[in-house]
């Protein structure tokens, strides 16, 4: 394992996803967002289908810090239940997967 993590994260528009964004690499839980404007997610919510348009935002984090990055995640989102999934990542550029790991939690 390369102790890097994805987590996907939807929102509700870009300036939601942008500030929490900025908070997260801002407090070092991860080193990067990318966040991709145009979704659609179709959901059961209480009894009703939901169709509504999202931002899903892809963060890269350290796998021990995950912890940390979802509690911080779940105190700034405004969704009632946010969706947070993550997902291992076994391989990739190693100078990359390096980088993420120096970043998170920078000097911790």
């Amino acid at each position: 394992m390369s102790g890097v993590v994805v987590a996907f994260v939807t929102f509700p528009d870009g300036e939601t996803a942008r500030a929490i964004a900025r908070e997260l690499v801002g407090e070092h839980l991860a080193a990067c967002v990318n966040l991709v404007p145009a979704i659609e997610s179709i959901y059961h919510w209480q009894g009703e289908l939901v169709e509504e348009h999202e931002v899903l935002g892809i963060f890269k984090t350290s796998a021990i810090h995950r912890g940390r990055f979802q509690q911080r995640l779940l105190e700034l989102h405004p969704a009632e239940v946010a969706e947070c999934i993550f997902l291992e990542v076994t391989d990739g550029s190693a100078p990359y997967l390096d980088w993420v790991r120096s970043q998170v939690l920078l000097g911790n």
